[in-house]
């Protein structure tokens, strides 16, 4: 999954990832971080996610990641809003409405670019990797990230035989052996959501359970 698969995804308009309506774990769950208003959350891999605008409707501010100008610019335009743009040596910055992001390689992210997060919102980044990046995803954004900060992760499981990704099967063994040494990881949804997804039925899934993961700081 190179840089340049994401880019030629947006510009060829192949998303079906990308989901139209707020995600609805985000709404039922997001309360479980406890997060005071205004504070900052990180939103990796953000593209033109909805949920970005929900997160900042409900008064937090929102700081997404994004390797895709299509996508950034594609989140502002469909949204009405006009960004302030500003450049440095890694990221094109996006500014409007309590939303910020960053167009650029994940990867080039510092602990400066962080700073001021108290949370993470993980939906759509850890299943787009494969097995061999998704290790190396978990230690940066663990090196960058404040040790306080918990992550509320949405992930998606099923044979990876059976299709090739991405999204990625994650299973619950692969978060805990990702995150266990930095937080304590509660499961607090696991559902089978095959019935509901006729595209993963017609690529010759048998399985597809979708799990929603709070994981909070050791203390």
């Amino acid at each position: 999954m190179e840089k340049d698969y994401w880019l030629e995804r947006w510009k060829q308009e192949e998303t079906g990832f990308h989901q139209n309506e707020v995600n609805p774990y985000l709404r039922q769950y997001w309360q479980e971080l406890h997060l005071a208003t205004g504070s900052e959350v990180f939103v990796p891999l953000c593209g033109k996610s909805r949920d970005m605008l929900w997160l900042s409707e409900q008064g937090y501010a929102v700081l997404g990641v994004e390797t895709s100008a299509v996508a950034v610019q594609s989140f502002f335009k469909e949204n009405g809003y006009i960004p302030n743009q500003t450049s440095s040596e890694n990221f094109d910055r996006y500014d409007a409405s309590g939303v910020r992001i960053l167009c650029g390689d994940f990867f080039d992210l510092s602990k400066h670019d962080l700073a001021k997060t108290s949370a993470v919102y993980d939906r759509a980044s850890l299943i787009a990797l494969p097995p061999e990046m998704r290790e190396r995803y978990a230690d940066h954004l663990l090196s960058i990230l404040p040790p306080a900060a918990p992550i509320l992760l949405i992930t998606l499981d099923y044979p990876q035989q059976e299709m090739a990704g991405p999204p990625f099967a994650v299973s619950a063994n692969e978060v805990e052996a990702l995150y266990h040494e930095r937080f304590t990881i509660r499961l607090l949804s696991q559902l089978d959501v095959l019935t509901q997804e006729p595209r993963f039925q017609e690529r010759g899934l048998s399985r597809l359970q979708e799990s929603v993961f709070l994981l909070t700081p050791h203390r």
